[in-house]
């Protein structure tokens, strides 16, 4: 009596969907299937190997197996009680790294189901698919499919001789490190090289030579500020990365760096900055712009202003009672007026403030040429 009662029609349906690859594979999945195929016999229950949680009650006939169920060839637990309508689970969850689709019409009992990796992995077994069975317990036959990332072939190591952290920081190295090679050396700092410049990668991956070294630098004492202090102890020289800090004296304020540092090359890393004086505000008797307020300058502290501050005068048109403006900009204790501003007397300031230049409407923008 056959084992396991496939359609024709199915057999033939489920071959021409698969290569011949494929074709192996399910052939191996189906080992108790296609045995009985050939022989006409199931193979006895081999449960060693066999990762099943259970295997239904063993038979003969259908008259083992009651109403409900026949006597089916249930792979490696051989011929079984089964219900014929059992399905396994689908669809399956879904992988990364893989694709499941069914062979066959129906996810039941004896379908088939490909697992196949996507490009890039592989199985276990180096192959990139697999076919499962389903069986009599509800589950597919086999180890659930894993597919792992293929390595790439590592490229042959090319045999070099070292190059410690402390050379590459230290030089510009041109050329190659490998056998049978030969590097140049530069020093990063741009400073003399005490030792041959040249160096040969031998057979045994050791050097020809030891690895030079760099003549050290120093940098010379900056230049002091005028109105200013060098922050930093004395001395006749400076090693690398010494920092010295500049402040002004009072009433001056600090144009450039604050803080400059010395270098690799020997060098400062900025100029020495300037202490740059404060500006009196050439004007008494006309109010003046200054950070965007509209001031008198004796409203002022000192009527001062530090340098790089920007004061705006106000200026009388030639021909028209009204004002438009000018500035000029403070620069290291000199801020001089526009050339058409005109300072107000003592009497025009104290009989007639109201119509002072900086106190009248403003022009029209077409009236200033």
């Amino acid at each position: 009596m056959p084992c396991l009662r496939v359609p024709q029609s199915y057999r033939l349906t489920a071959a021409l969907r698969m290569d011949s690859a494929l074709l192996l594979l399910a052939l191996w999945a189906l080992t108790g299937t296609m045995y009985l195929q050939a022989s006409g016999s199931c193979p006895e229950r081999l449960l060693g190997e066999e990762r099943r949680r259970t295997c239904p009650r063993p038979c003969k006939s259908d008259g083992d197996c009651g109403s409900k169920r026949q006597c089916l060839c249930d792979g490696q637990c051989g011929l079984s009680c089964v219900a014929p309508g059992r399905t396994c689970p689908w669809p399956l969850p879904l992988s990364e790294n893989s694709e499941s689709r069914l062979l066959s019409p129906t996810n039941s009992f004896s379908a088939l189901l490909e697992v196949r990796c996507k490009p890039g992995f592989k199985l276990p077994s180096g192959l990139d698919a697999t076919v499962r069975r389903c069986q009599g317990d509800r589950q597919w036959s086999g180890d659930e499919p894993i597919c792992t990332e293929v390595e790439s072939p590592e490229a042959t190591a090319v045999q070099a001789c070292p190059l410690t952290p402390e050379v590459i920081n230290t030089f510009s190295i041109h050329g190659d490190a490998s056998v049978g090679t030969s590097i140049h050396y530069s020093c990063l700092s741009g400073a003399d090289i005490i030792g041959s410049s040249e160096n040969f990668c031998q057979d045994n991956q050791t050097w020809q030579y030891p690895h030079p070294i760099c003549k050290e630098m120093f940098c010379q004492p900056p230049k002091e500020v005028e109105d200013g202090y060098v922050v930093a102890v004395q001395k006749t020289e400076y090693d690398v990365g010494f920092d010295i800090h500049y402040l002004c004296k009072k009433n001056f304020l600090l144009d450039g760096p604050q803080k400059i540092t010395c270098l690799l090359n020997g060098s400062w890393s900025d100029s020495p900055p300037h202490c740059r004086a404060r500006c009196v505000i050439p004007a008494e008797r006309s109010r003046v712009v200054i950070g965007g307020v509209k001031r008198w300058p004796f409203d002022v502290t000192d009527a001062i202003v530090p340098h790089g501050e920007t004061v705006t005068f106000y200026c009388k048109h030639p021909r028209k009672q009204c004002s438009f403006t000018a500035s000029e900009t403070c620069y290291d204790g000199r801020l001089q007026t526009p050339a058409c501003y005109l300072e107000p007397t003592w009497l025009q300031f104290k009989l007639f403030p109201h119509r002072l230049v900086s106190e009248i409407e403003a022009c029209e923008s077409g009236d200033v040429e």
